[in-house]
């Protein structure tokens, strides 16, 4: 990382550690590491394939004071024991969640979802509707697992995979990193976005290439569950009219975040945040101010 950009993130990592403290958990034979800050009603934030949990800094700054903020490094990602199938679906990646929410006494929660993140969160909520107040979906990711996105989900797993091996994970942050944000986007957003791709484990990414490539989002559409779907009016990673069809999809109200690319929670803290906070007033009825 240059000079420039560590002077960008130092700020993030001192507020980071202060403000939204890893803490590491076992379950079972696994490890889960997650950040959590602030208490009340819980919001559970789930990363997309190029991230982890500290990219929600901003957002937990801004929730913790209404809400109990929860994020986890998705299984494989950071601290967090990889799944035990080589090519795991979403619902394995749902029964970790659901064990971790069980050891955090979480009964009830508002459950957010970004890009690839958003299956993880529509599993679960599929499985155990009676724990989700609400599902969000920021950017959510399609994914190529039906049949009519069988030859183009090879071809991104075979290129995802061989990238890894050509350039590796500092290579990849460097290469795409830009590509999650607006091109009006700011240094530090930037900086900040690279950061958490930059601590990608290997194979974590591979297992998540895995779920992308061999699942899909519609697989899971849940019954029961108020759901809402937002999108980056800049995002060129999931398009807000792809957005918009997986909002039909799941007979959800779709905005978009004007001015924003795929990482909005990165690039526009404050309105995703106000969106969370309005979610989490509808969702627990006068526990939130």
């Amino acid at each position: 990382m240059s000079s420039v950009a560590e002077t960008l993130t130092t700020p993030l990592l001192g507020q980071l550690q202060r403000q939204f403290p890893e803490r590491l958990l076992r379950l079972g034979d696994s490890q889960q590491a997650i950040r959590e800050a602030g208490s009340g009603d819980a919001v559970v934030l789930l990363h997309g394939i190029g991230s982890g949990a500290a990219s929600w800094l901003q957002v937990a700054q801004g929730l913790g004071h209404l809400a109990r903020v929860i994020a986890w490094d998705a299984p494989g990602y950071g601290n967090s024991s990889p799944l035990a199938p080589a090519s795991p679906r979403a619902s394995d990646y749902a029964e970790r969640l659901a064990s971790l929410l069980d050891a955090l006494q979480v009964e009830r929660c508002v459950l957010v979802g970004h890009s690839l993140g958003a299956m993880t969160a529509a599993a679960l909520a599929q499985a155990q509707p009676e724990r989700i107040a609400r599902l969000v979906l920021l950017s959510p990711a399609r994914g190529y697992g039906a049949p009519a996105q069988a030859e183009q989900g090879r071809a991104v797993r075979t290129k995802r995979l061989e990238d890894l091996e050509r350039i590796g994970v500092e290579g990849l942050a460097e290469a795409r990193s830009a590509n999650l944000l607006s091109p009006t986007a700011s240094a530090s957003a930037l900086a900040w976005v690279r950061w958490n791709m930059a601590r990608l484990v290997p194979q974590g990414y591979r297992q998540a290439i895995e779920l992308l490539c061999g699942d899909a989002l519609l697989h899971y559409l849940p019954q029961s569950v108020p759901c809402e779907v937002h999108c980056g009016s800049a995002d060129g990673i999931t398009r807000p009219d792809d957005c918009r069809a997986l909002a039909t999809a799941f007979a959800a109200p779709f905005s978009l975040i004007n001015g924003a690319g795929h990482a909005c929670a990165i690039e526009q803290p404050e309105t995703v945040t106000g969106r969370l906070a309005r979610a989490l007033q509808a969702s627990f009825t006068g526990s939130v101010q």
